[in-house]
């Protein structure tokens, strides 16, 4: 399911989100590979190739998706900003249903639909499961964030069947960005930390594996949801330890498991979930890791 000379031809890829942590990684990738990238904007366009749209609002140019090959959707509220208060939880999931909706619904209507629809997901769809080996197979798990997926997923699948689908299902990025910024920060200030009991799993991938992986999938003939994570398991301490190792600080404090109950869903879901995910559907397709260890993806960020 990954020959990509079976793919239909794609040269002109739409992008949402592209000025973000990933994004913006992603946009540089696709370019050197020779892909012409065309941007959606919520600002007015300041040049060719953007086009506006209002996400929240349901409403998109359509020349937008008429032009484009392929889309990639990576728009949505960020979740590493905390607290999650009543109104920013409502925030991090309209911002996932509605914008998805809105690509999906934009493609259906297209004279001419793009060949491929790559939306982003996360793990958080499985939620906390401590003992288990989770993959691409496994049930929906319980949890604020499990249920966003599982609805931004549902609107992804509003994508016509004559459009290839993929839903990229994304761990933690390891970077000088996103979820890794208050890590990096606090680490750097000499206040590394064991998060909990530290021996829960966290779901990683490096920002370049991850954009390499999306990248991949654009150009191969895969269809459904796959996770992009790295091939190598880690726990939370290994995280926190290697990073502080790499930065050659301390990691002498403790934060115990109530301090991040105390954050309620954001720390259930952020900090103290427990996901051993592992993807044999990536492998599957063909894909190469740049950084298989989180060693490897520390290192390659860390000056």
């Amino acid at each position: 399911m990954s020959d990509a000379a079976s793919a239909p031809s794609v040269s002109r890829v739409l992008v949402a989100g592209a000025s973000g942590y990933i994004g913006t990684e992603l946009v540089a990738q696709l370019e050197a590979a020779g892909f012409e990238v065309l941007r959606l904007v919520r600002r007015e366009p300041q040049g060719a190739g953007e086009y506006r749209w209002d996400p929240n609002g349901g409403t998109i140019d359509d020349r937008a998706i008429e032009e484009a090959d392929a889309v990639i959707n990576l728009a949505g509220a960020s979740t590493g900003k905390i607290p999650w208060t009543p109104s920013y939880k409502r925030e991090i999931l309209r911002s996932r249903v509605e914008g998805t909706r809105t690509l999906a619904e934009a493609i259906r209507r297209a004279s001419a639909p793009p060949a491929v629809f790559l939306s982003g997901s996360a793990v958080g769809y499985f939620g906390s499961r401590p003992g288990e080996v989770l993959t691409d197979e496994s049930s929906k798990g319980t949890g604020f964030l499990s249920d966003v997926v599982h609805a931004w997923e549902q609107a992804a699948r509003l994508t016509p069947a004559t459009t290839r689908l993929v839903m990229f299902r994304t761990g933690i990025v390891v970077g000088n960005g996103g979820a890794f910024t208050p890590l990096n920060l606090l680490t750097r200030l000499g206040a590394g930390s064991r998060l909990g009991s530290g021996q829960q799993y966290w779901p990683w991938i490096s920002l370049h594996d991850e954009a390499a992986a999306i990248v991949h999938l654009l150009r191969s003939d895969y269809s459904g949801v796959v996770s992009l994570v790295g091939p190598t398991p880690a726990t939370a301490e290994t995280v926190t330890k290697t990073l502080a190792r790499q930065m050659k600080k301390p990691h002498w404090l403790v934060v115990p498991s109530f301090a991040f109950r105390m954050l309620g869903d954001a720390g259930k879901d952020l900090i103290l979930v427990d996901e051993n995910v592992q993807s044999p559907t990536l492998a599957s397709t063909g894909f190469t890791f740049a950084h298989s260890t989180i060693e490897q993806a520390i290192e390659a960020f860390v000056d």
